[in-house]
């Protein structure tokens, strides 16, 4: 897989996920947000970075003791020593939050390890440990059940469902206060160029907005509206 360009990471560093999913809607695609998903600190919410994943099926009693944690090879403790700096760890735990994915020894692994971050849809332990680090963490719920009462690790780096949503080894994952966008790879470097000039032109208009003129003509932006637009950028964007 190609590297991801710099330039795109940082485009969508400054990208909102609601401007993503209109970006993304106007290319055909209504199914990229992970509803329900919240930052575990909401002062840590930003990330982006690629999709490492790790699936779960529901567990079952002859396999899932405790004593499978003492293999290194254990597909849970093996994902977290293999995702690669800057990624962002998914996994799919069938959108059930009834025990945890992970917790706060794990996520602390990953942050030191450089990790981007993390996304569940199932639940997380420890989540007032967790909300102390400067760690882009997502789940559905806390939960304090530890993974093996409900969840069995299969497999990593495989095409998953998180949150009802596809997501692909090495899709851009995007998150912030309002939750977390899966953009596919292929459509990242595109998405990120109109999303950045996008938010541009909003905080144009909510400029004008918040001096008095009216959404008609303003939001979205007739012709003369563009014009003056154009001219905000030519000006050097001054404040209104």
């Amino acid at each position: 897989m190609t590297p991801l360009g710099e330039k795109t990471k940082t485009l969508l560093q400054g990208v909102s996920t609601p401007t993503l999913t209109t970006v993304l809607f106007k290319r055909g695609l209504r199914n990229v947000f992970l509803t329900g998903l919240r930052p575990v600190n909401a002062r840590a919410a930003r990330v982006v970075g690629e999709a490492f994943t790790l699936r779960y099926i529901p567990a079952r009693e002859d396999l899932d003791r405790i004593e499978v944690f003492q293999d290194p090879k254990h597909p849970q403790r093996a994902a977290i020593e293999a995702v690669p700096p800057g990624h962002v760890l998914v996994m799919d735990c069938r959108n059930d939050a009834r025990a945890a994915s992970g917790g706060g020894i794990l996520m602390t692994r990953l942050m030191v390890r450089g990790a981007a971050g993390v996304v569940t849809d199932g639940g997380l332990r420890d989540t007032p440990e967790i909300a102390e680090l400067d760690f882009p963490v997502f789940c559905r719920a806390p939960s304090a059940p530890l993974n093996l009462a409900l969840h069995h690790a299969v497999d990593m780096n495989v095409p998953i469902a998180c949150a009802g949503v596809a997501i692909y080894p090495g899709d851009l994952i995007v998150g912030d206060g309002d939750g977390i966008v899966c953009v596919p790879r292929h459509l990242a470097d595109e998405a990120a160029a109109e999303g950045w000039e996008q938010e541009r032109k909003e905080r144009f208009v909510t400029m004008k907005i918040r001096k008095g003129a009216p959404l008609v003509g303003t939001y979205p932006p007739n012709e003369a509206t563009t014009a003056e637009y154009k001219k905000w950028l030519a000006d050097g964007e001054p404040e209104l």
